[in-house]
C-alpha cells in the first residue's frame, strides 16, 4: 500500500479546511499507508491544486501513473526514488513532465471520465488549481462530484442548490455529518406525528426540510472527507425503515382531517405499499447479488426510471398532488397504485436479465 505524500504548501480553505488536512483524511478514508518511505512507493500530491478524491482512489492500484492538470503533475504514484525526485521536481517547479519520464499520463481535463461505481455514474472528476478565487467554483464541482447520477428527480432537479447552500453552511460552522442526520431524524419524527393527525400541510412542511437535510448530511460527508461507518448506517438505516412509518401515519391521518378511507381500503391500501415497499428492495438485493451492480444501472430505461420509482420522493409529490385538491385520501390510494405499478416494472426488469443472462448475454451497465 503506497503512502499519500504532500509536496508544498497551500494556505487556502476548501470546505473550511487546509489542503494539507483534506489530503490527511482522504488518506485515512481510502487506507493509504500511514509511513512514507523515501524510496518506495508512494502517491505524491500537488498541494498547489485540489482534486476529487475519486482520483487517488484510481491511482492507487495504477503505479506508475500519473494525473496532470495541463501538463503539471497533480497526483503521482512513483514507484522509485528516481521517479519521485522527477516528480517532485516537475511539482515544484509548476512544469509539465519531461518526455523521457517513462511514466503513464492522464489529463484531468480528457473527455473520456471514470466511471464511480458507488454513485452510479460516469464522471470526469476535477483536478482544479487551488487558489481563493477559485474556491466557490471548486466547491461546487467538489458537491456536484459527490451526487449520484442516478436517483429521484426530487433529489436530481430541486434539492441540488437548497443542499450546496447549507453544506457550505455547516461545513464552515464545523457542524458534522452525524448531527445533520439527527437533526433530520427528529424533523422525520416530527412529520410522521404531523401526518397521524391529519396535520398534512405542516407534516409536508417538515418533511421536505427532513429530505433536504437527508441530501445534505452525505454530501457534507463526503465534501469534508468525514464519512464513518457509524454516520453511514445511521442514515441508510432511517432512509430505510421510515417510509412505510409515512404512509401508515398519512393513511390513518385521513379520518381527522375529513376525508376517511373505509376499513377495507386503508387495509389494501397498506398491505399494497408495504408488501410492494419491502418486494422492490429485495429485487434490488437480488440484482446486485446476481449481476454486481444495481438495477437502476443496468439500461437507460432503468436510469429513467429510478427518476420516478415508488420511493419516498416520488411518493410525496403524489401526496402533494391530492392535498392541493384537498383529496389526501387519492393521494395515499395513488401511492399505492404507483408502488404495485413500479413492483411489476422492477420484477419484469430483473426476469428479463436473467433471461438474457441464460442465454449467453452480457448484463453490464450502460454508463460503463
Amino acid at each position: 500500500m503506497p503512502a499519500l505524500v504532500p509536496l508544498g504548501d497551500n494556505p487556502t480553505l476548501l470546505w473550511g479546511m487546509r489542503n494539507d488536512e483534506r489530503l490527511r483524511r482522504i488518506g485515512v478514508a481510502q487506507g493509504f499507508a500511514g509511513n512514507d518511505a523515501a524510496d518506495g512507493a508512494a502517491i505524491l500530491a500537488n498541494m498547489a491544486f485540489a482534486f476529487d478524491p475519486v482520483w487517488t482512489a484510481h491511482l492507487k492500484t495504477r503505479p506508475g501513473t500519473v494525473m496532470t492538470r495541463a501538463g503539471v503533475p497533480v497526483l503521482a504514484h512513483v514507484r522509485t526514488a528516481e521517479e519521485r525526485a522527477r516528480v517532485a521536481a516537475a511539482m515544484h517547479a509548476d512544469a509539465a513532465l519531461d518526455a523521457a519520464s517513462g511514466l503513464t499520463l492522464i489529463a484531468a481535463e480528457s473527455d473520456e471520465g471514470i466511471l464511480n461505481e458507488a454513485l452510479r455514474k460516469r464522471e470526469k472528476p476535477f483536478a482544479e488549481r487551488l487558489v481563493p478565487a477559485a474556491v466557490p467554483a471548486i466547491e461546487r464541482a467538489s458537491y456536484v462530484g459527490a451526487y449520484k447520477g442516478v436517483t429521484d428527480l426530487l433529489t436530481k432537479y430541486l434539492w441540488p442548490e437548497w443542499a450546496l447552500a447549507i453544506t457550505r453552511v455547516c461545513a464552515r460552522a464545523g457542524i458534522t455529518p452525524n448531527q445533520v442526520t439527527a437533526m433530520g431524524s427528529v424533523l422525520c419524527i416530527v412529520a410522521t406525528i404531523a401526518f397521524w393527525y391529519g396535520w398534512f400541510w405542516t407534516g409536508l412542511a417538515t418533511g421536505l426540510v427532513f429530505m433536504v437535510l437527508d441530501t445534505v448530511d452525505g454530501k457534507l460527508a463526503r465534501c469534508t472527507i468525514t464519512a464513518s461507518k457509524l454516520g453511514n448506517a445511521w442514515d441508510h438505516g432511517v432512509d430505510l425503515v421510515h417510509p412505510p412509518f409515512w404512509w401508515w401515519a398519512w393513511a390513518a391521518g385521513c379520518a381527522p382531517y375529513g376525508r376517511p378511507l373505509d376499513d377495507a381500503t386503508f387495509w389494501a391500501v397498506i398491505g399494497t405499499m408495504l408488501f410492494g415497499y419491502v418486494a422492490q428492495r429485495l429485487i434490488e438485493g437480488a440484482f446486485i447479488v446476481r449481476f454486481g451492480m444495481h438495477i437502476h444501472v443496468w439500461e437507460r430505461f432503468d436510469s429513467w426510471f429510478r427518476l420516478i420509482t415508488a420511493r419516498r420522493n416520488p411518493n410525496m409529490v403524489i401526496l402533494f398532488a391530492g392535498l392541493v385538491v384537498t383529496r389526501p385520501d387519492w393521494g395515499i390510494i395513488g401511492v399505492a397504485a404507483w408502488t404495485a405499478i413500479s413492483l411489476v416494472v422492477h420484477l419484469v426488469r430483473l426476469f428479463q436479465a436473467m433471461a438474457r443472462r441464460a442465454k449467453g448475454g452480457a448484463i453490464t451497465s450502460w454508463l460503463a
